[in-house]
């Protein structure tokens, strides 16, 4: 393969070579010469996960909550399990989780329901520059919606969201603190617990964006100081359209429902409805069943292989990719050394899209674009950028195959 010999081996490039995963075997989903590297936007699934999904339509499957049948009962206490097992990956309860769609949905459900109850005119909302669009949008429609102000702290230099100067901007009319646990761009990982810390100590709520963080970092909402914590099942090895909200119970408690439906009511007249207790009161309809038993399976997974051991493999192919890019000439690397598992790039002028079309004809995925992160994208000062992201299934040989991608990226474009 064209430049890979001249990529230095893992020893050279750390002192003690830390050990790597060997997991491409346990996805199925990945052929032989394929380097995937768009983890950030949705990761492969192990083998046990489809295995369970297949085994819950296939042999389990039954509604949950309502039938009395032992069917029922069987797939109910496994999508209460499911619950248990979101819960206690992040070191939160059972009756302090709520499963949503997705990280998405979550942000909106908190929004809709504590944002328009607690936040009116002249209150202030608190984001960053680095912020997801799902985590921008729903906070700017509230503030449409209620007369609010948003504000947005600043990054330093190499692309980490700014600490001081957010803690300076959090004021007594300061309702809600917004931010990413791990940047989907730039990789970048924020001191969550600090920034909780000068939240309360304003009276401000703190909401933690971790759906990149959930899948290589050991997340623990108690030590965090976290009231809303949100991720995605399909980044973390599991099935799309399920995500977790968790929310503090002293918070949770007085949130009203948004949207209303089937399950989550106790008692329904034409002259009033009242609701069950919370977390049942924020899922309302026929939940994904099979998608909660394969996000418990990935979780098992993931606790099998080891969180920080996936967060070592990644930032290991992460140190050599960044060792192995930064001696291309024009190749601008953005964010922190230290990053969590993502790195975005740019190739001198050449257009994300062009690098990434060539890449895809060597059998190399990465993404191209903005990444849904158009604030970001202004700050950096490019249109889009490419982004290589890394997870437990990923190899050095991967990373070989991206630089040599990216060397013929420069000889096509001279």
């Amino acid at each position: 393969m064209a430049g890979c010999a001249r990529m230095m081996p893992l020893a050279a490039h750390f002192a003690i070579a830390p050990a790597l995963l060997d997991l491409r075997g346990e996805f199925p989903a990945l052929p032989e010469g394929w380097a995937y590297l768009d983890a950030a936007a949705t990761a492969q699934k192990p083998r046990a996960v489809i295995e369970a999904i297949e085994q819950a339509y296939a042999r389990d499957y039954a509604t949950v909550h309502r039938g009395v049948y032992a069917r029922s009962a069987h797939m109910t206490e496994a999508y209460e399990a499911a619950r248990e097992a979101a819960a206690r990956f992040i070191n939160g309860r059972a009756d302090e989780t709520i499963f949503v769609r997705g990280a998405t949905e979550a942000i909106n459900l908190v929004a809709n329901s504590w944002g328009d109850a607690n936040i009116g005119p002249g209150d202030r909302i608190l984001l960053t520059q680095l912020e997801h669009h799902a985590n921008i949008v729903p906070w700017r429609m509230l503030a449409d919606r209620t007369g609010a102000e948003i504000d947005v702290a600043p990054l330093t230099e190499d692309g980490r969201i700014d600490e001081a100067a957010l803690i300076a901007l959090i004021g007594p009319a300061t309702k809600l603190v917004a931010v990413a646990h791990v940047s989907n761009v730039l990789g970048s990982v924020a001191d969550i617990a600090k920034i909780a810390a000068s939240a309360h100590a304003m009276g401000a709520k703190l909401l933690v964006d971790g759906c990149q963080a959930a899948p290589r970092l050991a997340v623990d909402v108690v030590a965090l100081g976290a009231d809303f914590y949100a991720f995605s099942a399909h980044k973390l090895y599991g099935p799309t359209g399920i995500g977790v909200l968790w929310v503090r119970k002293s918070i949770l408690d007085t949130m009203p429902p948004w949207q209303g439906g089937g399950a989550m009511i106790d008692e329904v007249r034409f002259e009033r409805v009242t609701y069950a207790s919370a977390p049942q009161r924020f899922e309302a309809g026929t939940p994904h069943i099979a998608g909660a038993i394969g996000l418990h399976a990935a979780i098992r997974w993931v606790e099998g292989v080891g969180i920080e051991a996936i967060d070592a493999h990644e930032r290991a192919l992460l140190g050599i990719a960044r060792a192995e890019l930064s001696r291309l000439n024009s190749v601008r690397l953005f964010g922190p050394a230290d990053s969590a598992g993502i790195l975005s790039f740019a190739v001198g002028a050449i257009h994300p899209h062009d690098v990434a079309t060539i890449l895809d004809e060597g059998a190399v995925a990465i993404r191209a674009g903005h990444h849904c992160a158009q604030p970001l994208m202004r700050w950096l000062g490019v249109p889009a950028t490419a982004r290589a992201s890394f997870s437990a299934h990923s190899t050095e040989g991967d990373v070989a195959k991206l630089v040599a991608g990216i060397e013929r990226t420069q000889r096509i474009f001279g």
